[in-house]
C-alpha cells in the first residue's frame, strides 16, 4: 500500500478527484436531511414544485456513477517505477509511435532530443541529403533516446517541455501526442501553476526511464519505455525486443505475466557497454544492439552490432570540428587496426576511443597477441529514412529494422525499403569494451504498482456504492 501512496501520482489523483465528489456528496446529503427534520411540516405542495423542477432525479446518480467509473477505468494503467537516490544519470529510451506524419526535427523537437541521435538509435542512414526535414510516416514505431534522471526519489526525465496548440488538452496531449507514455494527471502535478492552456503555453513533460545499473541478469542493458496496445501479448513483446516473458516479468516485478493496453514496461535491450574514465562526458555510454549512438560533441559514431557485447567505435562522417582522433605517439587514428601474423599468433595494434573529457578525444593504443586475425567489425546495417509504415508492422511493436538476406548491389540490400549496408571505412576492429564492477543479479528495486490495483479497485467500488446509497436516500 505504501508504494501505492508514495509512486502511484495518477492513482492518487483519481482517489483524491473522487474523493472531492464524494465529500461534496455527502455534505449535500447530511444538510438534506437537517434541513427535513427541521420542517418536519413542509407541504405536499412544496414536495410537488420540488418534483417538477427535478424532472429527471436520477441524472445526479448516473452522472455521479459515469463520472466514478471513468475514475476507476483511467486508474488500471500500471508502470514499473525505479526508485533512486542519487543524482547519476544513465541512457535510456522510450518507445514511441508517431500520432502523425513527423518531420525528423518535429519529432525531435517534441523530446527535446538530438535528430541525429534518433535516427542513429534507429539504424537510419544520415547521409541522405536534408535528412534532418525528411517526413516520418505516421504509426512508425522508434526508439527516442533520453537522459534518464533522478527526480523525487524516482527515475523518470523531466526535460521534455510541450507548447500547447489550439484545442490542445491534457488528456489529448498525454493520450495522443505522447502516446500514453504519460497521463494527464502527472502532466497536471508536474505543471502546478498552470491554470489554462492558453495557446503556446510550455508545459513540463514527466516521462516514465529506467537505468538499473545498466545491466540485466549481469549483462550490459539498456531500458527501453515500452506502452502496450490491445493487440501485444507478453511473449510479443519479449520475441521481437530479444527477451524472454520470465525476464520482462522479473524486471517489472510483476506476479503474473499478465499486461493490459496503457501499462508501461520496462523492456531490457541487449546492449555494449563501454569502460571510459569517470570523468569523461560520456562516462556510462551503452548502446543497444543494431543500433548507433554520436558522442564527443558529434564527432564520435559508436556502434553495436547484432549479438554482439563489444562497441565499435569510429570518426563520424558529420561536418563538425573535432579535436584531435590520432593515438598518441603513433600514426593511427581512431578505429584503425594492423594485423600480423607470426608462428606466436596474431599481432594486433589498435587505436580505440576512450571517452571524451575537457573538449578532448581520448583514444587508447594498444597492442596485443591473439590466436588468430580478427575479421573486419560486423557493424549494424544503415536503412534509408522511412516512408511508410508496412501493414504488418503498424500493429506489433517493432525492433530496430533488420534486413532481409538478400543480393547485395553497390551497398544496398534488395528486397524491403532500400537498405544500405555500412560498409568498414578501413582495416577496423571493434574494440574490447565493457562495464567493469556491476552486481550479478542485474535489476534490483524495480516497482510495479500492479499488487496495489485490486485493492484500489475495490475501494472504488464500496465509494461508488455509498455515494449511490447517498443519492437514492436523498431522492
Amino acid at each position: 500500500a505504501s508504494v501505492c501512496c508514495c509512486y502511484s501520482l495518477s492513482l492518487s489523483l483519481n482517489l483524491t478527484h473522487l474523493s472531492t465528489i464524494l465529500k461534496k456528496a455527502s455534505t449535500f446529503t447530511l444538510s438534506h436531511s437537517a434541513w427535513k427534520r427541521k420542517n418536519k411540516a413542509f407541504s405536499d405542495s412544496y414536495q410537488t414544485q420540488t418534483h417538477l423542477k427535478m424532472k429527471n432525479p436520477e441524472k445526479p446518480i448516473l452522472l455521479f456513477l459515469i463520472i466514478a467509473s471513468t475514475l476507476a477505468s483511467t486508474a488500471t494503467s500500471k508502470s514499473t517505477i525505479e526508485p533512486c537516490s542519487t543524482s547519476s544519470t544513465c541512457n535510456s529510451f522510450l518507445g514511441y509511435t508517431l500520432y502523425t506524419d513527423l518531420k525528423v526535427t518535429e519529432l525531435a523537437s517534441l523530446f527535446q532530443a538530438d535528430p541525429v541521435s534518433i535516427l542513429l538509435s534507429n539504424s537510419i542512414s544520415t547521409s541522405y541529403p536534408d535528412v534532418e526535414n525528411h517526413v516520418l510516416p505516421s504509426h512508425l514505431f522508434l526508439k527516442i533516446p533520453i537522459t534518464c534522471s533522478c527526480v523525487d526519489g524516482i527515475r523518470k526525465s523531466t526535460s521534455t517541455r510541450y507548447k500547447t496548440r489550439t484545442s490542445d488538452t491534457l488528456d489529448s496531449i498525454a493520450g495522443s501526442v505522447y502516446g500514453g507514455l504519460v497521463s494527464p494527471e502527472q502532466i497536471q502535478v508536474a505543471n502546478p501553476d498552470i491554470e489554462s492552456l492558453d495557446v503556446g503555453t510550455s508545459l513540463v513533460i514527466p516521462l516514465p526511464c529506467a537505468c538499473f545499473n545498466g545491466t540485466d541478469e549481469s549483462l550490459p542493458a539498456v531500458y527501453l519505455s515500452y506502452v502496450v496496445r490491445g493487440v501485444d501479448t507478453m511473449a510479443g513483446i519479449a520475441r521481437r525486443f530479444s527477451t524472454t516473458v520470465a525476464d520482462l516479468t522479473n524486471v517489472n516485478a510483476m506476479g503474473a505475466p499478465d499486461i493490459n493496453p496503457g501499462d508501461i514496461l520496462a523492456v531490457p535491450l541487449l546492449a555494449c557497454g563501454s569502460n571510459f574514465p569517470k570523468y569523461a562526458t560520456d562516462y556510462g555510454l551503452i548502446i543497444p544492439n543494431g543500433s548507433y549512438a554520436l558522442t564527443a560533441d558529434h564527432c564520435v559514431q559508436c556502434s553495436c552490432s547484432l549479438g554482439s557485447r563489444s562497441m565499435y567505435c569510429e570518426p563520424a562522417s558529420l561536418e563538425v570540428s573535432c579535436s584531435s582522433m590520432q593515438c598518441r605517439n603513433s600514426k593511427f587514428m581512431l578505429g584503425n587496426i594492423t594485423s600480423q601474423e607470426t608462428s606466436a599468433g596474431c599481432k594486433l595494434t589498435t587505436c580505440t576511443y576512450n571517452g571524451f573529457a575537457n573538449g578532448t578525444i581520448l583514444t587508447t593504443l594498444s597492442r596485443s597477441l591473439q590466436p588468430r586475425c580478427p575479421g573486419p567489425p560486423q557493424l549494424a546495417p544503415l536503412i534509408a529514412p522511412p516512408d511508410t509504415v508496412p501493414k504488418e508492422l503498424m500493429y506489433a511493436p517493432s525492433p530496430s529494422p533488420t534486413p532481409s538476406p538478400a543480393p547485395e548491389s553497390d551497398g544496398v540490400v534488395s528486397g524491403g525499403p532500400s537498405i544500405v549496408a555500412a560498409a568498414p571505412r578501413g582495416p577496423t576492429v571493434a574494440s574490447s569494451s565493457s562495464i567493469p564492477g556491476y552486481p550479478a543479479n542485474g535489476p534490483a528495486g524495480s516497482i510495479s504498482i500492479a499488487s496495489c490495483l485490486t485493492s484500489y479497485h475495490s475501494l472504488v467500488v464500496f465509494l461508488i456504492s455509498f455515494a449511490s446509497y447517498s443519492f437514492v436516500i436523498l431522492v
